[in-house]
């Protein structure tokens, strides 16, 4: 069984590291970017498997990163996660559904819980 290939976009970096230690520990081959328009570029250096996206982000956000994603890179997985902003995270995250995420994950959430996500999407 071959594990995917996650990368971790989100602007909180404490986050961010947090969410990279948990991945490593669980034995993922992970990289990072601190918002949309540097996901794409790492997505074009390599292609992830898989996608963990904040929605509320400088550059370019969540939303509209999941949508290039979307069309540049059909076959990805997305997982789109979201504490809120101005609205709660469910307005965000029903956004997210609409334009691909696969899964959604209101902030917070426990380590199990996108672990268990994760699988879901990469049996």
């Amino acid at each position: 069984m071959t594990l995917p290939y996650i990368l971790v976009v989100e602007d909180d970096a404490s986050l961010r590291r947090t969410l990279m230690r948990l991945l490593a520990t669980a034995g993922y081959p992970a990289a990072e970017a601190a918002h949309g328009r540097e996901a794409l570029q790492r997505m074009a250096e390599r292609p992830a498997d898989l996608v963990i996206s904040d929605l509320i982000m400088p550059e370019m956000e969540g939303i509209e990163t999941i949508r290039r994603l979307r069309i540049d890179y059909p076959a990805v997985k997305i997982i789109a996660i979201s504490g809120g902003g101005r609205a709660s995270p469910d307005c965000y995250l029903d956004i997210a559904a609409k334009v691909g995420a696969n899964k959604l994950l209101s902030k917070p959430f426990t380590p199990w819980e996108l672990l268990d996500t994760i699988r879901e999407l990469h049996p």
